[in-house]
């Protein structure tokens, strides 16, 4: 068995490296072609390359397609460009859109993998006569006498584990991925080794279609005039100013409110709700973003066949780069799932995702449908609402 589970030679082994143009996936890629794999680069082009040529920090744009070519040219493999612009404005872009004008905040990054990565590219991976589609996700597949799982990567600084919680078990049984036992010291000091002019080049930071972090201008060009203005009303009831649209707030977000930031109490105000049918904003002291409950939709499902489903101790990851907290989980069946924490925790809500572990062992996640809070007269009991996602 070769270093990649195939009863066959690495050279009878047709790998297809999924190429963002970025230090991962052009080491994954060196890696296997040392080894003496088959290797197939693929770059998707999502957005106008020729506008986002000159953009730093993003992926998936014109300079990042010329540093695949570059490495596969130096490496020796073929490498092809796939035009995915229309899928993925379909999948994903115009979704988010849709999901700020709600009071939400998407994850795109998870659509992306979820809808046009995993589905479209690893059909087209299969087409190429592909064995396997591998990637640069700081990932484990581990495989067990009951088929493979999905694990957090080694390093916790780099884990992402949180963006693929949508990963279903046919896609893990075809996908692989080289660098989830390492840390991305090692990783650009392989890329150094072979000699790669992106051994250097700086991680994305940015959703890849939001330059600069600047997600309302995004949605104002997909959505022209759909950000309306509205009140910001204290959870008290009174007002206290107006907004010029709540694509503008997140949930949890204390500064830059628009409205004298202290209570009665000279206590921080934050964002605490938006109504976006309503076009209002809420705002309150810390303990009013305080949940404990959590209902979720799309549930994805990477337990066993025959693996308890019904309050079952788990983990919680509820934003990609919070720690995780001791929850119960109840898998309800047609999507449908719920989440009760051991603790409340702050800032969640609608539009975030859940994601599950138990151990190392990632079971699955879904999309926040509603939080909600066991607390007497709670004012915490609210849906529609949105907050800060760490995906960005």
């Amino acid at each position: 068995m070769n270093s990649l589970g195939f009863h066959k030679a690495p050279a009878d082994t047709r790998v297809v490296v999924a190429m963002s143009g970025g230090v991962d996936s052009s080491v994954v890629a060196a890696l296997l072609k040392e080894q003496g794999y088959d290797v197939v680069g693929v770059t998707l082009q999502l957005y106008d390359h020729g506008v986002a040529l000159a953009r730093k920090g993003a992926c998936c744009a014109g300079q990042d397609i010329y540093d695949a070519r570059m490495v596969a040219e130096r490496l020796d493999f073929p490498h092809y460009v796939l035009d995915y612009e229309s899928k993925f404005s379909d999948a994903v872009m115009q979704e988010f859109a849709d999901s700020y004008l709600k009071g939400e905040t998407p994850i795109p990054c998870v659509r992306c993998n979820q809808r046009v990565k995993f589905r479209d590219l690893l059909d087209q991976a299969r087409d190429l006569g592909g064995d396997c589609l591998a990637t640069g996700h700081y990932v484990r597949r581990v495989m067990t006498e009951q088929g493979a799982e999905l694990h957090r990567g080694t390093d916790p600084a780099r884990d992402q584990s949180y963006f693929l919680f949508a990963t279903t078990q046919p896609q893990l049984d075809y996908l692989r991925f080289p660098l989830g036992d390492i840390a991305k010291s090692e990783t650009r000091a392989i890329a150094e080794r072979f000699g790669l002019e992106v051994a250097g080049k700086p991680d994305s930071q940015d959703i890849c279609f939001v330059p600069n972090g600047n997600y309302v201008s995004v949605v104002e060009r997909l959505r022209p005039g759909a950000a309306e203005p509205g009140e910001i009303v204290h959870i008290d009831g009174h007002v206290l100013g107006m907004h010029k649209g709540i694509v503008h707030y997140t949930i949890g977000q204390r500064r830059g409110i628009g409205v004298n930031e202290k209570g009665t109490n000279n206590e921080p105000l934050y964002v605490v709700r938006l109504d976006a049918q309503a076009k209002r904003v809420y705002v309150g002291p810390k303990e009013a973003l305080a949940r404990d409950s959590v209902t979720l939709r799309e549930m994805n499902w990477l337990g066993r066949a025959g693996e308890a489903m019904q309050d079952v101790a788990v983990t919680v990851k509820l934003r990609s780069m919070s720690q995780t907290a001791p929850a119960r989980l109840t898998v309800s069946g047609s999507g449908a799932a719920s989440i009760a924490l051991d603790d409340p925790q702050f800032g969640i809500a609608p539009g975030q995702a859940a994601v599950v572990y138990q151990g190392e062992r990632l079971l699955g996640g879904g999309w926040i449908a509603a939080t909600g809070s066991n607390a007497q007269h709670s004012p915490q009991q609210m849906t529609g609402e949105r907050a800060v996602s760490a995906a960005e």
